[in-house]
């Protein structure tokens, strides 16, 4: 079965083909970096516009890239929630189109189980169940994932996600956007035990998280030097900060593993590609004995080819929509 999958739930505007959930005919991304750049971060109204534009290009390119015609797909996949309301709107009023104009099933996909689907791409022996930590800019969770369609929360952050952390630091460093990434970047090389930062607690709920006080201490450092008149060696603040959010991360995840016996573990998000978190995931299962699923670097950040990848389970579990779907800016993956 193949599947065109669209993508906009943010800054990328994305189209795939996706055969049988598991192998990638083509894959369009077309970013926007270079115009929110200007801005600090995503600006909504902008990155709808820009959606708008580019969708229609996106999607004859997959098509073109795969030698396809509208006719020889299968079925439309797309990104219904969450996300930027806007953004999701061009993207799920174009696939109901296709699916109009074509007859083809439509099936809605949520965002971040596209990005759990990244490792059916990259790996064609995973198969549920496993323990799954999703990591984005607006997500951080650690979920059970017992079929491709059924997800159990076990912990989830309380406060800001850990990508949402990572970008408001580093615009306090006074790094570009995307700052998660340029703060990655900057780390390396860095100290990573050249500063200390605190690893918050949720009382009575030992795999949540809660990372607003750790950003909230992180940017009290910078400032307070600041104000004393010391120069704060960036790229050891980066190095100390990553790992210090890397190894929350990754204590927690092998907390849950420890407690419900999985020995598969997966990553999936964008924040899944920061090289601490990689690092610190991949030595700890190696130390326990797991086995670790990490997607390639250009299977993190957002794209329709995971969207493909869900929307083969979503179909094959009979999540079809007609034309009264609309995007959800909020909607759980449970």
């Amino acid at each position: 079965m193949r599947i065109l999958a669209i993508e906009s739930s943010c800054d990328e505007t994305c189209a795939a083909i996706v055969e049988d959930g598991r192998k990638i005919i083509s894959n369009i991304v077309a970013s926007q970096i270079e115009t929110h750049k200007i801005y600090g971060g995503v600006v909504p109204e902008i990155a709808s516009r820009q959606h708008t534009e580019a969708v229609c290009y996106v999607t004859e390119q997959a098509l073109a890239e795969a030698n396809m015609t509208l006719d020889e797909v299968d079925a439309i996949a797309v990104t219904a929630y969450p996300g930027l309301i806007g953004a999701l709107l061009v993207g799920v009023n174009y696939a109901k189109g296709l699916a109009l104009a074509s007859g083809k099933p439509l099936i809605p996909v949520h965002h971040i189980r596209g990005h759990v689907a990244a490792n059916y791409i990259a790996f064609e022996d995973l198969k549920p169940p496993f323990l799954c930590l999703i990591v984005s800019g607006g997500h951080t969770m650690i979920a059970e994932v017992s079929d491709y369609t059924t997800f159990k929360r076990l912990g989830s952050t309380h406060d800001d996600a850990a990508g949402e952390c990572f970008d408001k630091v580093a615009r306090v460093l006074g790094l570009s956007y995307p700052g998660g990434v340029n703060l990655d970047k900057l780390s390396q090389g860095g100290k990573v035990d050249a500063f200390t930062f605190p690893d918050p607690k949720v009382t009575g709920e030992p795999l949540s998280f809660s990372f607003s006080g750790l950003k909230t201490a992180a940017i009290n450092t910078i400032h307070n030097a600041e104000q004393k008149g010391i120069e704060i060696n960036k790229c050891d603040f980066a190095a100390s900060f990553n790992r210090s959010v890397a190894n929350i991360l990754c204590s927690r995840l092998m907390d849950a593993a420890k407690m419900t016996g999985y020995k598969n573990i997966v990553l999936a998000g964008g924040v899944s590609a920061n090289s601490h978190l990689r690092d610190a995931v991949q030595t700890a299962c190696d130390k326990n004995g797991y086995k670790l699923y990490m997607p390639p670097l250009y299977l993190c950040g957002d794209n329709g080819a995971m969207i493909g990848a869900q929307a083969y389970y979503e179909y094959q579990a009979g999540a079809l929509a007609d034309m009264s779907l609309n995007a959800q800016a909020y909607k759980d993956i449970f």
